[in-house]
């Protein structure tokens, strides 16, 4: 490695784990923390493209090009990521991306197994090959199983996924409600709505007041 400066690329496929206090996010800057320590590595600074697929090319994620111009404006050789599989779990992309990096100066270090691309030997050719088909196979192997999981829960329920139906009477109850006075003319608004909801023991998720934007929804608006 050139000099001891460094920077971390993080990257997260599901939107559903982006967030510093999500498994995925934490495991990576916790691994990237710890080998940057036992290198005597300082890193400058953190790129994190959030739900960004393995399988995209790296030069068309926005945090990766903000990483490449921070490396080229600082004179920084070093990137630092969990695994391969978390800089690109497709195996071209991964090669392609590690490729690009090399032709501006750049060490790609995998955290996990720092060697990864760049011992010359065969049979470090031959792993890192194998390895990247691995990891492309176990995602299409999870993508399968979460599409026949969707499929089956379809099949018995008729609905697969998100919020739950507000039921009937609620609506209709809030339909009630949106209704002008007949003495005076006002009506409620959504806001007031949700709370003469609330009021009569009808509550959204998590025990809440319905949202504005809920009872909106409600009224066909």
């Amino acid at each position: 490695m050139k000099n001891n400066r460094a920077v971390a690329y993080f990257r997260t496929s599901s939107a559903a784990n982006v967030g510093a206090d999500k498994d995925s996010e934490r495991r990576q800057r916790e691994a990237v923390a710890a080998y940057a320590k036992g290198a005597k590595l300082d890193v400058v600074a953190e790129f994190y493209d959030a739900a960004v697929s393995g399988a995209d090319p790296v030069d068309q994620r926005p945090g990766f090009g903000a990483l490449l111009a921070r490396c080229a404006a600082n004179g920084i050789s070093v990137v630092l990521v969990e695994n391969a599989s978390r800089f690109a779990r497709d195996l071209a992309v991964q090669l392609a991306g590690h490729q690009l990096l090399r032709s501006r100066g750049i060490d790609l270090v995998p955290v996990d197994a720092p060697d990864h691309f760049t011992d010359p030997g065969p049979t470090a050719e031959m792993v890192r090959q194998i390895l990247g088909a691995v990891s492309q196979f176990e995602k299409a192997g999870l993508v399968a199983k979460l599409r026949h999981a969707r499929d089956r829960k379809r099949a018995e329920t008729g609905r697969c996924e998100g919020r739950k139906p507000v039921p009937a009477a609620v609506v209709a109850e809030a339909r009630r409600l949106a209704r002008k006075n007949p003495k005076t003319g006002a009506t409620r608004s959504l806001r007031e709505i949700a709370a003469a909801l609330a009021a009569l023991g009808h509550m959204g998720p998590a025990g809440r007041p319905y949202f504005p934007g809920s009872i909106k929804g409600m009224l066909g608006g």
